[in-house]
């Protein structure tokens, strides 16, 4: 199992936000249930069998890309949290604190990790995409102290007048409009550069890393606990129903 600083660990404390979602019909998923099963599009294993034998291998970019997927669904509980605090409605502390913890350990902690031990060495050992790679970094330094002001901004503790209502919108916007460039830059030119640089059967033995990682710090349910834990953050903002952002034409 992971930490105690682990999201799946602390499922409790992160969603007290059960009451929301159960008040409005909507079941919370269980931290590797079938529910969260369902959301990752995961299948059950076979019986007689072990779950790493019925899944197909999963190369590390899929495995950072997926990953860029639950930063993508925090940054829309971040759209929501502005929107609800522009337009002067109550502050909704807890799920932003839920996504901001996310953020924290899967994302800082846990994925940027992978590619700052892995991915980013061996792309500076090739002299590839150096000025690149230093604005990354540079980012995900920046990244994190606008994560720890949130965190200290949405705690049970803080005061929410009107000057820290305006510094957590301008600390999430900022978040947001350096991530999506950010996660888009290495989706569509690091990872690819980090596959030419490394041979294929390495390649297959980081792919082995990544998981043994991600169920080491996280659990058996791993990647689908999170997106469970981060759709029952949705839920209880009113933003988890797809069909709802579907324009009219």
């Amino acid at each position: 199992m992971g930490s105690s600083q682990s999201p799946e660990v602390r499922r409790r404390d992160l969603l007290g936000l059960s009451a929301a979602a159960m008040a409005g019909g909507l079941p919370l998923a269980a931290c590797g249930g079938s529910a969260s099963l369902v959301e990752a599009g995961a299948s059950p294993s076979a019986p007689g069998s072990t779950a790493r034998e019925q899944e197909a291998p999963v190369t590390p970019p899929e495995d950072l890309m997926r990953e860029h997927g639950v930063l993508k669904r925090v940054l829309l509980i971040y759209r929501e949290g502005i929107r609800r605090i522009e337009g002067g409605e109550p502050l909704p502390a807890q799920p932003l604190n839920a996504g901001a913890r996310i953020i924290r350990d899967f994302i800082e902690n846990y994925h940027e990790h992978l590619e700052e031990q892995y991915v980013f060495p061996r792309l500076r050992e090739a002299g590839k995409l150096t000025d690149t790679l230093s604005v990354l970094l540079l980012q995900h330094q920046r990244g994190r102290v606008l994560t720890g002001r949130t965190l200290r901004a949405t705690s049970a503790s803080a005061t929410p007048h009107t000057r820290a209502r305006r510094e957590l919108v301008a600390d999430m916007a900022a978040f947001i409009r350096m991530y999506e460039p950010h996660e888009a830059r290495e989706d569509t030119v690091v990872f690819p550069a980090f596959r030419d640089v490394v041979p294929a059967k390495e390649f297959l033995r980081l792919g082995e890393t990544f998981e043994d990682e991600e169920h080491r710090r996280f659990g058996q349910s791993g990647f689908t606990g999170v997106v469970g834990q981060v759709a029952d953050i949705e839920k209880s903002l009113g933003i988890y129903d797809l069909a709802q952002f579907t324009p009219r034409v």
